[in-house]
């Protein structure tokens, strides 16, 4: 059937299957899964905090999965792809606003010796990681919400993704790569792409199934 997207946007779309948020979740620890193998080959071993990683992933999932389902009023592949585009363009547009308006304040090589987070960068750039939960809300908001309980699942699916991938990317300006800050980005990016396509095609598969 035809229904109408929370803006009076035409989808050719069906009834939201119950266990939305359920089958997000297992999406999310799917790609997290796949993010982690491909992690290890092409960067760094991250399997010990996996379970931790797989906690994240799935709490990302369902919260994508949750937020589309109230805001949309059934399911079509066009939207929910679009849906998941639109948070990756906030992590692109998070990551060049970084390498812009940050100096960087130490090399990749001492980041690397840490072997454990970057708190202290994630400090610094919380304003912007902060900024940019706002301006996405406001203008996903806009494009799609019919009120303020629109504005507030999107600020908490926003938000939680930043914390457990955008954090990462608003550092990147203030890491020195060899003076090559673009590298790092698009290697940041594409990892998150991969992580999105995973669990967007994933979520597809099981959207359509009965048995979960």
């Amino acid at each position: 059937m035809t229904v109408t997207a929370n803006r009076g946007v035409q989808a050719s779309a069906t009834d939201i299957p119950a266990g939305f948020g359920r089958r997000g979740a297992a999406a999310g620890a799917m790609a997290t899964v796949v993010f982690t193998v491909v992690h290890h080959l092409t960067i760094s071993n991250i399997w010990a905090p996996l379970p931790i990683m797989l906690g994240a992933g799935g709490l990302c999932g369902w919260s994508l999965a949750w937020s589309y389902e109230r805001l949309f009023d059934g399911y079509s592949l066009r939207t929910w792809l679009g849906y998941n585009a639109a948070h990756l363009a906030v992590f692109a547009a998070l990551g060049v606003a970084s390498i812009v308006v940050f100096e960087s304040v130490t090399t990749v090589a001492a980041v690397m010796a840490r072997g454990g987070p970057v708190d202290d960068l994630i400090a610094r750039a919380l304003p912007m990681t902060v900024t940019f939960i706002v301006l996405a809300t406001v203008a996903m908001g806009i494009a799609l919400g019919r009120g303020w309980r629109d504005y507030l699942r999107l600020a908490a699916t926003i938000g939680l993704l930043m914390l457990f991938l955008g954090s990462n990317i608003s550092v990147l300006g203030l890491v020195d790569f060899g003076g090559a800050p673009l590298g790092p980005l698009v290697t940041f990016l594409a990892l998150t792409f991969l992580l999105a396509a995973v669990y967007a095609v994933a979520f597809s598969v099981l959207a359509t199934s009965a048995r979960l």
